[in-house]
């Protein structure tokens, strides 16, 4: 999928209301205060990166491994500035960024607690992650016999499996939250979305938090 394929499907019905719930939870969890500093590991277009940036009145930078991704974000860009990078060895020193957050993409990256070993290590205060639920309908759609579409050769996880990873690194707090427990976007799963709690764990859409030890 190229990063203008992937920045139209959340122009669509289904993507947009996808997109926009998951983003609702991202910023609820990093609850980012004004003046502070936003990391976002594996930025891809930029979609989620822009709207960090539009949300608050924050320093946002996304870095991702892939140049024409960034090309496409950057060629976007209002205020937030993008990097190329590898999210298992950020290019950054320790605790530069109050925030770190990473939607999606670790469930591409083949060593992804390295990874969040890293997103933790640059974060001042606070670490959010969004991974692929395995328990979850969404997996029985999509992610079944290697992924279909934008879901191919993704990793899925499990709320157990992400809240384990987050006890070995320097974290306290941890809450682990799903979302999108019907991903069709119907009037059934918008329903759903605003009436079952987040903590519980069959939603297609992990979103862990941490705050770092001070």
């Amino acid at each position: 999928m190229t990063p203008a394929e992937y920045d139209a499907w959340y122009d669509s019905p289904r993507g947009r209301w996808i997109g926009e719930t998951e983003f609702r939870l991202l910023q609820r969890l990093l609850a980012l205060r004004p003046g502070e500093t936003l990391l976002d590991v594996g930025c891809g277009s930029g979609w989620f990166t822009r709207r960090f940036a539009a949300a608050g009145d924050c320093g946002v930078t996304g870095l991702d491994s892939d140049a024409a991704r960034l090309n496409f974000a950057q060629a976007r860009s209002r205020n937030e500035r993008y990097l190329e990078g590898d999210a298992r060895a950020l290019p950054f020193a320790d605790v530069v960024f109050d925030c770190v957050v990473s939607v999606a993409a670790l469930c591409f990256v083949a060593d992804w607690r390295l990874a969040l070993r890293e997103m933790t290590r640059v974060a001042r205060r606070h670490v959010v992650v969004g991974l692929l639920n395995r328990n979850s309908v969404l997996w029985r759609e999509k992610g079944q016999a290697g992924g279909a579409g934008g879901y191919r050769g993704a990793r899925w996880h499990t709320p157990r499996e992400i809240r384990a990873a987050l006890a070995e690194l320097p974290v306290t707090h941890i809450q682990v939250n799903t979302a999108l427990f019907l991903p069709n976007g119907s009037f059934i799963a918008r329903a759903l979305e605003t009436s079952l709690p987040n903590r519980l764990p069959w939603g297609g859409f992990i979103i862990a938090s941490a705050d770092k030890w001070q």
